[in-house]
C-alpha cells in the first residue's frame, strides 16, 4: 500500500504534468531472449515482501527478471502519468481503484479477461467483490492485490489521563446533531494549555495542547481518511449507481450535516483549524502528541505498533451512525501497461502477484492484508502472533461500502476537495457550497 498510504492524497495528480522523467522504457531484452520487466510501486514496506515474489518468480521462471522501482505515493503517480503521456511506462505497476479509471478510458491498462479465461484464474479465492472492482464494459484490467478498511486509532495514555476507559471506545454512537458518544470522547480528549478538557467550563479552546480529535481535508472527492466515513454512516451515497455511475450526489443534505459537524468540532477547539499550508501528516501529529484521535486505514498499523513508537496507540471500531457502523474498503491490483512489449510476460508476473504462492509471502510480513481470503487469514494470524489487535479492521470488512470508482476522477477529485475546504474554512455554507459543486461535477458527464 503506502509508507503513508494516503488514498486521496494531499496533492493530487494532474494530466497536465510537463516534468521530463528519464525513459524507463518498457522492460528490456538481455543477452540470450532474457525478458526484463519495470514493476513499480510506492510503499517502502512492502517492497521487502514483493521483492521476495519477484525472486521466487524468477527462480520459476529463469528467463524473465523482474526490476521493481519504489517511490512515494506523490512523486509515484505524477510520474506515471508522465510516463505513461510520454509512451515509457513501466510494465505493470501497483493501481489504486480511484485512479485506475482515467487509465482505463485512455486505453492504456491492458485487458487481462483473455488470459484470466484461457489460465482459468479462479477470481473465487479472493475476497467478495474486490475482483469485480477491476472490470469495465466486459474488460478486466488486473487481478486483486490486497485489501484495506478504516478504524479508530487511540492514544490510550492521552485518553487514559482524562478518565477514559479504551473499553469504552468499542460502541462508540455519533450522529450530526450533538456528536453522540463520540464527541463526548473527544471533548474528554482535548486538553487546553491549563490541562483542562473539553468538557470544562474553563476550557480555553484558543490555547490547546491536544486535539480530541484529527481530522483529514486533503481528502480528494471520497473522504475515505475523514468525511467520508460519517457521511456514510449518516446515510450519504456517493452516486446513483457504483462502479461507474454517472450523477453524484454531493448536495445530499446528509453529507451537508456531516461537514457541519466536522466544521462545529473545530470552532469548539476539539480539532485543529484547516490549514492549507499544512504539509504535516496526522500520524506525524499523533505519533508527536499533538491529538488523541484519528481515522487510519489498515495500510497504517505497523506506523503505530512500531516498538520505536514511544506513544501507546489502539485501534477502536468506527463510530456508528444514524445509518450504522460503516467502513470503506479499497483495494488494489496490478496493472499491466497496454503498450508493453512483453505482455505474455507481464501477464505471467501479475497472475504470480495474484496468487497465493505470492499473497502468502506477503501475508507473513503483515503489512497488509492481501486479496486472497486464505491469506488474508494468515495476515491476521501474524499479526496476533506479535501482539497487535486488529480487530477493528477486519471486523470492519463486515459492513463496507466502495469508494466512488467513476470517469472524471482527477478532475472531480479536486474539485470536491476545495469545496468541502472553502465550507471548513467558512468561506461558503454547506448546503449551498456542495449543492453548486455537485452541479459542476456532474456536468462533467454531459
Amino acid at each position: 500500500m503506502r509508507s503513508t498510504r494516503r488514498r486521496a492524497g494531499a496533492l493530487l495528480l494532474s494530466l497536465a504534468l510537463t516534468v521530463p522523467l528519464a525513459a524507463c522504457g518498457s522492460g528490456g531484452d538481455s543477452a540470450g531472449g532474457a525478458t526484463t520487466l519495470d514493476y513499480w510501486l510506492w510503499d517502502d514496506r512492502q517492497l521487502p515482501a514483493y521483492q521476495e515474489c519477484a525472486d521466487a518468480f524468477h527462480a520459476a521462471n529463469p528467463d524473465i527478471t523482474v526490476k521493481i522501482s519504489q517511490t512515494a505515493w506523490n512523486q509515484y503517480w505524477q510520474n506515471l502519468t508522465t510516463q505513461l503521456a510520454s509512451g515509457e511506462a513501466p510494465d505493470v505497476w501497483t493501481n489504486q481503484s480511484t485512479y485506475y479509471p482515467q487509465f482505463a478510458t485512455q486505453n492504456q491498462l491492458l485487458d487481462v479477461e483473455p488470459f484470466v479465461q484461457r489460465d482459468k484464474v479462479d477470481l473465487t479465492a479472493y475476497q467478495q467483490g474486490l475482483s469485480d472492482v477491476w472490470v469495465k464494459d466486459g474488460k478486466r484490467y488486473g487481478l486483486p492485490k490486497d485489501w484495506d478498511t478504516m478504524a479508530l486509532v487511540v492514544n490510550t495514555e492521552a485518553l487514559g489521563k482524562q478518565g477514559v476507559d479504551p473499553a469504552q471506545l468499542d460502541d462508540l454512537t455519533w450522529n450530526p446533531a450533538d456528536g453522540g458518544t463520540f464527541e463526548q470522547v473527544i471533548a474528554k480528549a482535548t486538553v487546553d494549555s491549563n490541562g483542562r478538557n473539553g468538557l470544562d467550563p474553563a476550557f480555553d479552546k484558543n490555547n490547546v495542547q491536544v486535539y480530541g480529535f484529527l481530522p483529514e481535508w486533503a481528502d480528494g472527492g471520497n473522504g475515505q481518511n475523514g468525511w467520508g466515513i460519517l457521511a456514510a454512516a449518516n446515510g450519504f451515497s456517493y452516486l446513483d449507481k457504483n462502479p461507474w455511475g454517472t450523477q453524484y450526489r454531493y448536495d445530499d443534505p446528509k453529507l451537508a450535516e456531516t461537514i457541519t459537524w466536522f466544521k462545529r468540532l473545530i470552532d469548539k477547539g476539539y480539532a485543529p483549524r484547516l490549514d492549507k499550508q499544512s504539509s504535516v501528516a496526522n500520524s506525524e501529529l499523533l505519533l508527536a502528541g499533538k491529538g488523541a484521535i484519528s481515522f487510519t486505514g489498515s495500510w497504517t498499523i505497523l506506523t503505530f505498533t512500531d516498538a520505536k513508537v514511544k506513544q501507546k496507540f489502539a485501534f477502536k471500531p468506527l463510530p456508528a451512525g444514524p445509518s450504522g457502523r460503516k467502513s470503506p474498503i479499497n483495494g488494489l491490483s496490478d496493472a499491466i501497461w497496454a503498450g508493453s512489449k512483453h505482455p505474455e510476460q507481464a501477464w505471467k508476473w501479475v497472475k504470480f502477484l495474484g496468487s497465493s504462492d505470492c499473497q502468502d509471502r506477503v501475508a507473513q510480513r503483515a503489512v497488509v492484508f492481501p486479496a486472497i481470503t486464505s491469506a488474508s487469514a494468515k495476515a491476521d494470524a501474524a499479526h496476533q502472533a506479535q501482539g497487535r489487535d486488529v480487530r477493528a479492521f477486519t471486523g470492519a470488512a463486515e459492513n463496507t461500502f466502495l469508494l466512488p470508482i467513476t470517469e472524471h476522477g482527477t478532475e472531480l477529485n479536486l474539485m470536491v476537495q476545495d469545496a468541502i475546504q472553502s465550507v471548513v474554512l467558512g468561506d461558503a455554507q454547506a448546503g449551498e457550497g456542495l449543492k453548486d459543486l455537485n452541479n459542476k461535477v456532474n456536468a462533467l458527464f454531459k
